[in-house]
C-alpha cells in the first residue's frame, strides 16, 4: 500500500473521533457561555440593588437573611426590613444608711447594627425615688445632667441629636416609670448612662423593705371617650377625652418569652449599715449571698453573676431581737435650712372585746395580665379573706376583667350559706379580657348605707396594670365617704405607684404578694391591720423651735405594725418635735429631742419628692390644676429633681454622627414579667411565621382582643423566613441561625458551574490534541 493510500485510511478512520470531540467542545463552550451571562445578569442585578443595600446598611437596616447572629429584631415600615434593637445591661449598686437608700443605676446601651441607633429604654423605679444625678460616660469624658424645665430638656435633647451630638434625656412617665432617651450611639459602640437617686425605707411588722423594680408590666390603657355636644344654633362638636394621654411613652415592645430568651441582664450590689444590730437579712425571689462585718454592716449580691430583668429584686432585714428601734431623727442643712426625717413606731393597741362590725368588700382582678401565677394567688387571698369573716360582719365580691360582676345586689350577712356561694364562685374564677378597673372602683365604692357607723373596708386585689391612675385617684378621692381602701399588689411586677396612692387617698395601707407562698402570711398580716385600731387624727409640730413645713400633708392614718414617717422643712435643730393622735380613741403624743438627729445626706431631696407627691394626691382631690403644676415645677427646680415637669438632659457638645448619616430611633424590648401569660395577655397569636409585629399593651380591646397589637411591617414571605432561619413569631422576632444571601449564593454556584465547565473544556482540548498526535504518529 503506497504511503498516500496509508494517509488517506488513517484521516478517514480519525474524523468521526475528531468530530465527536469537536460537537462536545462546542456544546460546553455554549453551556459556559449561557453560564456566564446569566452570572453577569446576576452581578449586574446585585450591583444594581446596592445603593438601596448601602443606605439600607446607613440606617441600620436589615433583611432577616442578613443577620449573621442572635439578636432582636424589630419591625419598620419599611416592608421586609427590620433594625436591630438596642441591647441595655443594668447594673444598681445601692447604699443603705438605716432607713435612707441611695441607688446608683449604670445603663449600658450597646447599638449591634452598622447604623447609627438612637436607643429608647422604659424603665421603672421605687415610686418615691427623687432622682436627682444623670452622668454620660463617652470613653474617658463624664458629661453631667442638668436638671431642667421639661419642655426645654426635650428642646435641648432634640436639637444636639440632631446635631449629630451624642446626648442623654431621663423623662418622667409616671412616680414609678421613667423614660432614657440616648441618641447618636455610632456603629458597635456602647454608650454608658448612670442614674442617682434617694429614697426612704419602708419599715412594715419590725422588717424594712428595699424594693428594686426590674421590669414595666405591660399596661391596659382604656381607649378615649368621645362625647357629643349640640350648640345653641343646632351645630354639632364633638369632645375626646383620653384617659391615657401618654399611651404611646408607657408602652415598651414586650418580649415573647416562648420564642425569645431573657433580655436586659442586671447586676445588683448592696452595701448595707443598718444602724443597728441585724438578725435576718433576706430576699424572697432571687437567691443572694451575704458577707457580715460586724453586727449591723452586710454586703449583699446576687449568687448568679446577672438575673433578667423580669421582676421585683426584694430584700428584707430584720433587728436582732430586742434593738428594734421604736424612732430615729435624722437631719441636713441645705442652704442654711434645714430638713428632717422623722420615723416613728406608735405603740400596739388591741381592741378591748371582741372586733367591731364591720362591712368587707372584696375586689378581684381577672384580666388577662393576671393569668398564671397572679389569679393562682388572687383567688387564695380572697378565700383567706373570707375565712377571716364573722357572723357580725357584711361582706360582697366584685370582679372584674373587661366586663364586671358584683356578687350580691348589697352587702350580704357573712353566714355560712353566702360564703360558701362567695367560695364557689371565686374558685371558679379564671383570667383573661382587658382591665377596666373604674367600673370596678366605681362599684366598690358604691354605699347603700352611707350613715351606717359599722367600719366599711375595701380590699382590692389586682396587679394594677393599668396606664389611667390619675382617673381612678381622682375616683376614690371623690367617692371615698366612710370607706378605706386597701390595695393588694399581685404578682411579680404590680404597679406600684397605683397601689401606694390608691392606698393613700383611701386612707388605708397597701400589701406587696409576690409568690403563692406569701398568700397566708401577708393576708394574715393585712387582717391584722383591718382588726387593729388605727392612729388617726396625726399633728406634727415642734415646741420650742422652728418649722416651716410637713411633707405628707395631710398626714395619714396608721395601722398595726406601720411607722409615721414625715419629713420637714425650716427646722433649727433646737426644740422637741412632738407628734400627736388618737390611738384607739385615746389620746397618743410622742417627743423627740431635735438636737440627736443624725446628720444625712440627701434628707432635703426626700423633702422635696414627697412635697411633689402631695401636690399631686391634692390635685387629685380637686386643687386646681394650674396651682398645683406652679408648685410642682418650682418644688423640683428647686432641689433639682426629676418629676412630671422636669427632666434630666447631658449633651456631649462634640459632634459624633457625620454629616448625611442616618439616625434611627429604636426602643428597647423588655420582659413580660415572669409568670405571666403572653397569650392571656395579648391574645392568641396566628401561627403563621409572619407578619412579625412588635406587641405593645397599650388599648382597650375589640371583642375578641385581650390587648392590641401595633404591627409596623409587612409579612416576610413565609419561604424566605424558612429558607434564612429566622423565626418570626409574634413579638419580637429572634433570628435562631443565618446564611449568605440568595442572591449570592446564587452567583457563587454559576461561578463554580463555569469554572467546572472550563476545565471540562481544557480536558477535552487536551484529549482531542492527544489523539490527533497519536494517529500522525502510527501513519508515519
Amino acid at each position: 500500500m503506497s504511503a498516500a493510500t496509508v494517509s488517506t485510511t488513517a484521516q478517514t478512520r480519525r474524523r468521526p473521533a475528531r468530530s465527536r470531540l469537536r460537537g462536545l467542545m462546542d456544546a460546553l463552550l455554549l453551556l459556559a457561555a449561557a453560564l456566564a451571562f446569566a452570572a453577569m445578569g446576576s452581578f449586574a442585578e446585585a450591583r444594581a440593588e446596592t445603593p438601596q443595600a448601602a443606605q439600607n446598611a446607613e440606617q441600620g437596616l436589615v433583611r432577616m437573611s442578613d443577620v449573621v447572629s442572635g439578636g432582636l429584631l424589630l419591625p419598620t415600615n419599611q416592608p421586609g426590613l427590620f433594625i436591630e434593637a438596642p441591647r441595655v445591661a443594668t447594673d444598681f449598686h445601692v447604699t443603705i444608711s438605716g432607713p435612707v437608700a441611695r441607688t446608683r443605676v449604670t445603663q449600658r446601651f450597646t447599638n449591634p447594627t452598622d447604623g447609627w441607633v438612637e436607643g429608647i429604654y422604659v424603665f421603672p423605679l421605687p415610686t418615691d425615688s427623687a432622682v436627682d444625678t444623670l452622668r454620660m460616660r463617652i470613653g474617658d469624658r463624664l458629661i453631667e445632667g442638668e436638671i431642667r424645665e421639661r419642655g426645654e430638656a426635650r428642646r435641648i435633647y432634640e436639637e444636639a441629636r440632631e446635631a449629630g451630638q451624642r446626648a442623654s434625656l431621663v423623662e418622667q412617665q409616671r412616680p414609678n416609670l421613667f423614660t432614657n432617651s440616648v441618641a447618636n450611639i455610632g456603629p458597635g459602640e456602647t454608650v454608658v448612662v448612670q442614674i442617682e437617686y434617694q429614697e426612704s425605707l419602708r419599715l412594715v411588722s419590725n422588717s424594712f423593705e428595699l424594693r428594686l423594680p426590674l421590669v414595666v408590666a405591660p399596661r391596659y390603657n382604656p381607649l378615649p371617650e368621645v362625647t357629643q355636644s349640640v350648640s345653641i344654633d343646632e351645630r354639632t362638636g364633638f369632645a375626646v377625652n383620653d384617659p391615657v394621654p401618654d399611651r404611646e411613652a408607657i408602652t415598651p415592645p414586650v418580649l415573647n418569652p416562648e420564642v425569645a430568651p431573657p433580655a436586659n441582664p442586671v447586676t445588683i450590689t448592696i452595701d448595707l449599715e443598718a444602724g443597728f444590730p441585724l438578725g435576718a437579712v433576706e430576699s424572697p425571689y432571687h437567691a443572694i449571698t451575704t458577707e457580715e462585718d460586724g453586727d449591723s454592716h452586710r454586703v449583699i449580691r446576687l449568687s448568679e453573676e446577672t438575673v433578667p430583668a423580669n421582676r421585683d429584686f426584694v430584700l428584707t432585714w430584720k433587728p436582732a431581737e430586742g434593738n428594734a428601734p421604736t424612732a430615729a431623727l435624722f437631719s441636713e442643712t441645705v442652704g442654711g435650712e434645714g430638713y428632717l426625717l422623722a420615723y416613728v413606731m406608735p405603740p400596739v393597741s388591741a381592741p378591748e372585746g371582741p372586733a367591731p362590725a364591720r362591712e368587707l368588700v372584696l375586689v378581684i382582678d381577672n384580666s388577662g395580665s393576671m393569668a398564671g401565677q397572679s389569679i393562682v394567688q388572687a383567688r387564695e387571698s380572697v378565700l383567706f379573706a373570707l375565712s377571716r369573716l364573722t357572723p357580725r360582719d357584711r361582706f360582697n365580691i366584685v370582679r372584674f376583667d373587661d366586663t364586671l360582676t358584683v356578687l350580691f345586689p348589697d352587702a350580704v350577712p357573712a353566714d355560712r350559706e353566702n360564703i360558701d356561694r362567695a367560695r364557689r364562685y371565686v374558685e371558679r374564677l379564671d383570667a383573661e379580657g382587658g382591665t377596666e378597673m373604674l367600673p370596678a372602683l366605681v362599684a366598690a365604692l358604691n354605699d347603700r348605707n352611707a350613715q351606717a357607723a359599722t367600719l366599711r373596708q375595701i380590699v382590692f386585689i389586682t396587679d394594677g396594670a393599668i396606664g389611667n391612675e390619675s382617673q381612678l385617684f381622682q375616683t376614690i378621692a371623690s367617692g371615698l365617704g366612710r370607706s378605706r381602701v386597701f390595695t393588694v399588689g399581685i404578682g411579680s411586677a404590680p404597679n406600684s405607684f397605683f397601689m401606694t396612692r390608691a392606698a393613700e387617698l383611701g386612707r388605708g395601707t397597701f400589701t406587696h404578694i409576690g409568690s403563692e407562698n406569701e398568700v397566708r402570711g401577708k393576708m394574715e398580716e393585712l387582717f391584722a391591720r383591718l382588726e387593729t385600731p388605727a392612729a388617726t387624727n396625726l399633728q406634727v409640730r415642734v415646741a420650742g423651735g422652728t418649722l416651716s413645713d410637713i411633707a405628707p400633708n395631710p398626714l395619714p392614718d396608721l395601722y398595726l405594725g406601720e411607722p409615721l414617717m414625715v419629713t420637714a422643712r425650716g427646722i433649727d435643730g433646737t426644740g422637741t418635735l412632738e407628734i400627736t393622735g388618737t390611738l384607739a380613741g385615746q389620746p397618743w403624743r410622742v417627743s423627740l429631742d431635735l438636737a440627736h438627729a443624725a446628720e444625712r445626706e440627701g434628707i432635703a431631696r426626700l423633702y422635696g419628692r414627697r412635697r411633689i407627691a402631695s401636690l399631686e394626691a391634692a390635685a387629685s382631690m380637686g386643687r386646681e390644676r394650674s396651682d398645683v403644676d406652679r408648685d410642682i415645677l418650682s418644688t423640683a427646680l428647686e432641689f433639682g429633681i426629676v418629676s412630671r415637669l422636669t427632666s434630666l438632659v447631658a449633651v456631649d457638645r462634640t459632634p459624633a454622627r457625620p454629616d448625611g448619616e442616618p439616625l434611627t430611633s429604636s426602643e428597647v424590648p423588655v420582659n413580660l414579667p415572669e409568670g405571666w401569660d403572653f397569650e392571656a395577655v395579648f391574645g392568641e397569636q396566628e401561627a403563621a411565621p409572619a407578619p412579625a409585629p412588635t406587641i405593645r399593651a397599650g388599648n382597650a380591646p375589640a371583642a375578641s382582643q385581650r390587648f392590641a397589637m401595633v404591627t409596623t411591617a409587612a409579612a416576610p414571605a413565609a419561604d424566605a423566613a424558612a429558607a434564612t432561619g429566622t423565626v418570626a413569631t409574634p413579638g419580637i422576632v429572634l433570628p435562631s441561625t443565618a446564611t449568605p444571601a440568595d442572591r449570592l449564593m446564587l452567583m457563587g454556584i454559576l461561578t463554580m458551574l463555569l469554572s467546572g465547565m472550563l476545565g471540562l473544556l481544557i480536558v477535552v482540548w487536551r484529549r482531542a490534541a492527544s489523539l490527533s498526535m497519536t494517529t500522525e504518529h502510527r501513519v508515519r
